[in-house]
């Protein structure tokens, strides 16, 4: 009886260790991350900055983008250029898309 229990044991410790591992819980991770420029950077942020005038072009521009933009500027500055990276995107995305919301409601308004 005491054999069973013991195997049993090992049995389910072997189980959760794998489904640990399996989930990514584990901290010996042989995952790659792409490494991330400086120039991959600058285009990011060329990117952002000629959608950022598009939106305002329009008068078009959310709210965030300039912060956006500020953040990724100080993220770079502090070497954390992946963040960077993320926060030009972002803002490039969310100029692109208050550029086609002005677009899309140009004509909103009241209709008496």
């Amino acid at each position: 009886m005491r054999s069973i229990t013991l195997l049993a044991a090992i049995v389910l410790a072997v189980f959760l260790s794998w489904a640990c591992t399996a989930n990514g819980d584990s901290k010996a991770s042989t995952a790659v991350t792409p490494s991330v420029t400086m120039d991959d950077y600058q285009a990011a942020l060329a990117a952002a900055k000629a959608a950022q005038e598009k939106a305002v072009s329009v008068d078009g521009e959310w709210r965030d983008v300039e912060k956006l933009i500020k953040k990724a500027e100080l993220a770079a500055e502090k070497g954390d250029i992946g963040t960077a990276v993320k926060l030009a995107e972002q803002a490039r995305f969310e100029s692109e898309m208050s550029y086609r919301q002005a677009l899309a409601q140009k004509d909103a308004g009241p209709r008496f």
